[in-house]
C-alpha cells in the first residue's frame, strides 16, 4: 500500500473512533468520497483489503490500525 493511502486510512480510522468509539466498523470505501475520483487508489484499497488480509466487508477500526501500523 502505497504511503499517501497508508497515512489517510490511519486518519480516516482515528476519526472514526473519535467520533463513535473503539468498537467502530467500517469498510475501505470509508476512506474514499461518495464519489470515484481516484479508481486507481480505490482498486488498490480493495486489494489489499480484500486479497492480501481477506477481511470481511466491515471490519474494527481499531484492527485496521493495527494492521496498517504493523506493515
Amino acid at each position: 500500500m502505497r504511503p499517501i493511502l497508508k497515512q489517510k486510512a490511519l486518519r480516516i480510522c482515528r476519526q472514526k473512533i473519535e467520533q463513535k468509539g473503539g468498537n467502530v466498523g467500517l469498510s475501505f470505501y470509508a476512506f474514499f468520497a461518495n464519489r470515484n475520483d481516484d479508481p486507481e487508489l480505490l482498486m488498490e484499497a480493495a486489494t489489499w483489503w480484500i486479497r492480501t488480509h481477506q477481511l470481511d466487508h466491515f471490519e474494527k477500526a481499531t484492527k485496521i490500525i493495527a494492521l496498517l501500523e504493523s506493515e
